[in-house]
């Protein structure tokens, strides 16, 4: 883990440098709340909670983790109506639904806490509701660059694996991945769930009834990984296009056993570490980058793993 730490450390340095030496006299004392959209069964933010908790402890500063267990968001704009009313210096908070989360998010800023958008949402989404800077993967066009790389390929029809529909940010990722192609999303989206066994069971029924399919697409780990066994059970392992957003651990088992083609690093673990390093700089010294932060999308493939397969599931 030392050497981790030490190599982490060394990357973020030209961040974290200027005001380390002179942190414990300019801002004491700040509290940064995260509050995302995930369930509890998501592993996937488990990146998530080790940026922020690095990122707090550089900066010497409090930070705190919060989610709605099922993944409801009504329950997340409670949770960040509560974050507000403790009122802290800065909350950093995802957008998955505009409608439903624009309202507390808005009343935080009202309320004069620093608010940055990390993961979902948009740019343009972040500064109509207030935000200082959003800090992320556009969904919708990381969806339209592995359907055009798809279409590249020679994939025509897709399935969209879609665990979590109830967010318009993962069917925005289905979306643009159909308009990358060039053809209808239409029927080409499953509701899956997210409970493994109903995954797999979907996927199987999907490709049984629809056997001219030419490739798949998931959402990340809680779906990729039902959908691999789907495959290494229907015998399509390997012979099927299959493309991922995210990486997680049995994700970089598939990319090299050549089973996905591609998964999409959008750096979870940048999108909760940047924030903490922008407000804590912001607080002490008043000083903000001028524009938002792409943290992806980034392609990665089977020739490319060293450093994620080192790091997956804790920093990729």
């Amino acid at each position: 883990m030392k050497s981790i730490m030490t190599k982490l450390l060394l990357s973020a340095a030209v961040i974290v440098t200027p005001f380390m030496a002179s942190a414990d006299s300019h801002g004491d004392d700040l509290t940064y709340i995260l509050v995302s959209h995930a369930p509890d069964s998501d592993s996937w933010w488990n990146t998530v909670k080790n940026g922020i908790a690095l990122a707090g402890e550089q900066m010497d500063v409090t930070v705190e983790y919060r989610n709605p267990p099922t993944g409801d968001l009504a329950d997340m704009a409670r949770i960040i109506e509560q974050a507000a009313a403790s009122n802290p210096d800065g909350i950093i908070t995802t957008l998955s639904d505009f409608d439903v989360l624009k309202g507390p998010i808005m009343a935080a800023v009202d309320q004069g806490i620093d608010v940055i958008i990390m993961n979902s949402g948009s740019p343009a989404q972040a500064a109509e509701v207030g935000a200082l800077m959003y800090v992320g993967q556009p969904e919708y066009d990381a969806g339209f660059a592995a359907g055009q790389r798809a279409a590249r390929d020679g994939v025509g029809s897709f399935l969209c694996v879609n665990h979590y529909i109830s967010s318009p940010s993962s069917t925005e990722r289905c979306q643009g991945f159909a308009d990358g192609l060039g053809v209808d999303l239409a029927n080409q989206m499953i509701d899956s769930g997210q409970d493994p066994a109903e995954i797999k069971g979907r996927v199987l029924a999907y490709l049984s009834a629809n056997p001219e399919t030419d490739a798949i697409l998931t959402l990340g780990p809680t779906s990729a990984d039902p959908t691999m066994l789907a495959l290494a059970e229907n015998g399509m392992a390997g012979d099927i296009y299959f493309g991922t957003f995210d990486l997680g651990e049995e994700i970089v088992k598939g990319l090299k056993a050549g089973v996905i083609n591609w998964g999409i690093d959008q750096q979870p673990f940048l999108q909760a570490y940047l924030p903490v390093v922008v407000l804590a700089n912001y607080d002490r010294y008043g000083v903000l980058p001028g524009n938002n932060i792409n943290s992806g999308p980034g392609f990665v493939t089977a020739d490319a793993l060293a450093k994620v397969e080192e790091f997956a599931g804790e920093f990729r």
